[in-house]
């Protein structure tokens, strides 16, 4: 059984409610009707519901059973508006403010819905930037207890079943923060570690990556990674974690043996915590374009209730992927 078919399981023992606002996108309309079809979740989708209806006719998919809501014709409306003016009153949002952005922006909508308790999650992204995704949902829901930041992380699902957790591994920051502090990272290390447990495995092990591994090369950026390691050995001290690691040191027994002797991460790394954006980002499409790996992601740690974004060159598939895994995620909640 593959990891995602692991997750899908996970999803229909305690199926949970999850908004899909992108209602206009067939690759969402395509998606539903799976999740309907397997059962792995139940799906709200928010629009004109004679609209969704005609482009599933279209795309000869079945929607039966979805629920659609139409913000110009609920009768919750009245409801969703002063809670996001309650939620935002010290924004300077107004009633007058809160309908109008209600009734124009979906991804508002369904974050409200999510706040309000009428869903459990929401999967949006495929035709929206991450700050449009990201932005209602850290200003209606904010983060949860205890949390420093948000961030982004993907499951990665490889062909290569001897390394990580079955072929699986974690890869963050990929989507979000673009140059986190030593300290960000730290954080981003132990969020990271609490999420590969909820979804991929019961032992994280987390490598700090870098250019270098243990001084072989000086500069700033690797002066950061050693610090982040650092703050992260102090703070979360139960993690098993290690940097500066090379990629190959973190993946590979026999360099690790080379290049890190003893640590206990070299070698049998199933997160990867990369330094910044950009090398999260290029990375993780590296793995996936050439590796031919399964991407799932960019999913969000740190939020109040789970809301996930998604790439906007993502396929169907990948969206019924992060839906199931969002269901996963509100079980835990």
């Amino acid at each position: 059984m593959s990891y995602i078919d692991i997750i899908k399981e996970r999803a229909r023992l305690d199926k949970k409610t999850i908004v899909l606002p992108e209602s206009n996108d067939k690759r969402t309309l395509l998606a539903a009707a799976k999740l309907m079809e397997e059962g792995i979740a139940d799906i709200i989708m928010v629009g004109d519901e004679e609209k969704i209806m005609d482009g599933a006719g279209w795309l000869e998919v079945d929607l039966t059973g979805v629920k659609v809501i139409n913000p110009k014709t609920t009768d919750k409306l009245d409801d969703y508006v002063n809670l996001l003016y309650e939620t935002r009153k010290a924004k300077g949002m107004t009633p007058e403010a809160a309908r109008e952005i209600l009734l124009k922006d979906y991804l508002t909508f369904g974050i409200v819905m999510v706040k309000a308790n009428d869903a459990d999650g929401m999967v949006a992204g495929a035709c929206h930037s991450t700050a449009d995704t990201l932005r209602p949902a850290l200003q209606i829901l904010k983060t949860a207890p205890g949390v420093k930041l948000v961030s982004a992380f993907f499951v990665m699902d490889t062909q290569f079943k001897e390394m990580g957790e079955n072929g699986a591994f974690l890869f963050a920051d990929c989507g979000l923060n673009q140059d986190p502090s030593a300290e960000e990272l730290a954080a981003i290390a132990d969020s990271s570690s609490r999420s590969f447990k909820a979804l991929v495995g019961p032992k994280p092990v987390i490598a700090m990556l870098s250019h270098s591994t243990k001084g072989s090369a000086k500069h700033a950026l690797v002066d950061k990674v050693v610090e982040a390691t650092r703050i992260a050995h102090e703070q979360y001290p139960n993690l098993v974690l290690d940097g500066e690691l090379q990629l190959d040191a973190a993946l590979v027994p026999s360099v690790a043996k080379s290049k890190a002797p003893g640590s206990p991460v070299g070698g049998n790394a199933n997160i990867l915590i990369f330094p910044n954006l950009d090398a999260g980002n290029i990375g993780y499409k590296l793995v996936q374009r050439l590796g031919g790996a399964e991407a799932y992601g960019p999913m969000l740690q740190g939020i109040a209730k789970p809301v996930n974004d998604l790439s906007r060159g993502c396929s169907w598939q990948d969206i019924v992927g992060v839906v199931a895994l969002t269901a996963v995620q509100a079980q835990l909640v």
